[in-house]
């Protein structure tokens, strides 16, 4: 069999749904700059695009990712050695994948280290293969972890099981991410990708309006920061919209809804 070509993140989209790929496999799915670049530009055109409703991330071969390529952190914390604080890249893709309007189905299809953990929390719903296993090296390696990730983990796992993981550095199997909530259904590997593309297309049939507006506002109430005017605004805008009308009368009607996100 041939081996498949390292890229960036590869991007594809099929219909209503698009699916980013990570792709180093020879190097366990292995972050560098050039992906988290990419994966910030495809976030770009996703969140811009009102076609896509949902959003599927996943991995190439037997990993999820091994997180952050090492040698580039360190060489991000001594480029700017005159400056108080630095501006740590990774967690600049983090957040973009977090803020993406359209919910996003992390199918998780191996391994997950380091950083990609904190990939997969700041997507809206795990999926993974009962041979997963996640570890959080941070502490052995004496790097500090940024506060955006520290923030997932606590309003994601809850204080203690981000102790455990942030400063014993523990592992987990399938079983034990599930009991924390870091994933939310363990599938079968054969099953995995189908799982995610049936979740996906699911929330994809959703209202639009709705659904992202339910979405930001949870991250807010997570991360207590919610505008109640701008929570007020959206409701309203729902309240007001074509799709709410449809969604009742196909209710009505006994149909399949046709939404159009206005």
């Amino acid at each position: 069999m041939e081996e498949q070509q390292a890229s960036t993140p590869v991007l594809s989209i099929e219909g209503a749904v698009a699916t980013i790929r990570l792709n180093r496999p020879a190097q366990a799915n292995r972050i560098e700059p050039d992906d988290q670049d990419a994966l910030i530009q495809h976030c770009q055109r996703i969140a811009t695009d009102p076609h896509i409703r949902a959003v599927i991330l996943t991995g190439t071969g037997k990993h999820f990712s091994a997180g952050a390529d090492l040698t580039t952190l360190l060489e991000s914390g001594d480029a700017t050695p005159d400056a108080t604080v630095t501006i740590n890249p990774f967690a600049v893709m983090v957040d973009a994948v977090e803020h993406l309007p359209q919910p996003v189905i992390c199918a998780l299809n191996g391994g997950i280290y380091g950083g990609a953990t904190d990939l997969a929390l700041a997507c809206d719903l795990r999926l993974g293969t009962p041979a997963v296993k996640m570890f959080m090296p941070a502490a052995r390696l004496g790097l500090h972890y940024y506060i955006g990730g520290m923030r997932r983990y606590v309003s994601r796992l809850g204080f203690n099981t981000a102790k455990r993981l942030f400063l014993f550095a523990e592992t987990l199997d399938a079983e034990q991410m599930l009991a924390t909530g870091f994933i939310d259904r363990i599938v079968p590997a054969d099953q995995l990708q189908d799982a995610a593309r049936e979740a996906a297309f699911t929330v994809a049939g959703m209202a639009p309006l709705a659904v992202q507006g339910m979405k930001a506002a949870l991250n807010d109430l997570a991360q207590e920061r919610l505008d109640p005017d701008a929570f007020a605004l959206r409701e309203t805008q729902c309240l007001r919209s074509s799709d709410i009308r449809e969604g009742v009368a196909a209710w009505k009607e006994k149909r399949p809804p046709r939404f159009e996100g206005r």
